[in-house]
C-alpha cells in the first residue's frame, strides 16, 4: 500500500488508544530502571534522565491544554509559564517533586499522558489548535504526543540501559501522520528513529536537522 493510500485508510489514523498504549508501555519499561541511573544523560540529549521525563510529561501536558479552551488558540500557546530550573535544562511548566523519587516522577508522566488521552478522546475532530509545526487537530496532537513518548523513551532507554522496542503499528501510524515526506526504507521503528535524527539507515546518513508536519490535511 502506498503512503497516500495508507493515509486515506481510517486504520492509519493515530487514535487516543495509540497514545495511551505508548505512554503505558513507556511507564512500564521506565519502572525497571536502576534507581541510581536518573542523573545520567539521556541518550544524545543534553538533559539528564530525570529532566527528560519531566520534559516528556510537559510535552503531553502542553498538548492537552492546547485543546482545552472552548476556542483553542490558533496563533500561540496557552500562556502557562515555562521555565528551566538550570541553565541548559528544559523549560517546563511541569516539574516533578524530587522527594517523590522515580516512582513519583513516572506518576507525573502517566498523569500527563492521561490528560492528553482524555482530551483527544473528548475533543471534536473539527477542533484546531496552534502548534509551532502547524495548526493541528486532536489526531495530530495524539500523534505528536505518541512521537514524543516513543523517541524520548528511546533516549531514556539508552541512558538507563533498558530495552525499548515499541509496537510497529503505532510507529507506522505516527510516521504516516507526521512525516508524510519519509518513505519507509526499513521497519517503522528504525525509520522513525532515522526521521527524528536518532539513527542511521542503510543508504541514509543520520539526519542533523528534522521536523514533523502537524498540519491537518483538509
Amino acid at each position: 500500500m502506498s503512503r497516500s493510500a495508507a493515509a486515506a485508510c481510517p486504520s492509519s489514523a493515530v487514535a487516543a488508544d495509540d497514545l495511551d498504549r505508548a505512554v503505558q508501555l513507556a511507564v512500564a519499561v521506565l519502572h525497571t530502571a536502576p534507581p541510581t541511573g536518573w542523573d545520567g544523560t539521556a541518550g544524545s540529549l543534553e538533559w539528564d534522565c530525570w529532566e527528560t521525563v519531566e520534559h516528556l510529561s510537559d510535552d503531553l501536558f502542553a498538548y492537552a491544554v492546547q485543546l482545552g479552551p472552548r476556542r483553542p488558540p490558533l496563533e500561540g500557546n496557552v500562556p502557562f509559564v515555562w521555565q528551566s530550573r538550570r541553565p541548559g535544562g528544559p523549560a517546563n511548566a511541569v516539574h516533578a517533586d524530587r522527594a517523590a523519587g522515580p516512582a513519583g516522577l513516572l506518576q507525573v508522566l502517566e498523569a500527563s499522558g492521561a490528560l492528553l488521552v482524555a482530551m483527544v478522546r473528548t475533543a471534536s475532530p473539527q477542533v484546531r489548535a496552534h502548534h509551532v509545526f502547524g495548526v493541528s487537530d486532536p489526531e495530530g496532537f495524539a500523534a505528536m504526543g505518541a512521537l514524543e513518548t516513543l523517541v524520548h523513551t528511546h533516549d531514556l532507554a539508552v541512558g538507563l540501559g533498558l530495552d525499548w522496542n515499541p509496537p510497529a503499528d503505532v510507529c507506522a501510524r505516527v510516521l504516516a501522520r507526521l512525516f508524510p515526506d519519509v518513505q519507509e526504507a526499513a521497519a517503522p521503528w528504525p525509520t522513525l528513529l532515522w526521521a527524528t535524527g536518532r539513527a542511521e539507515l542503510p543508504g541514509r546518513p543520520r539526519r542533523t536537522a528534522w521536523r514533523w508536519y502537524g498540519n491537518v490535511q483538509e
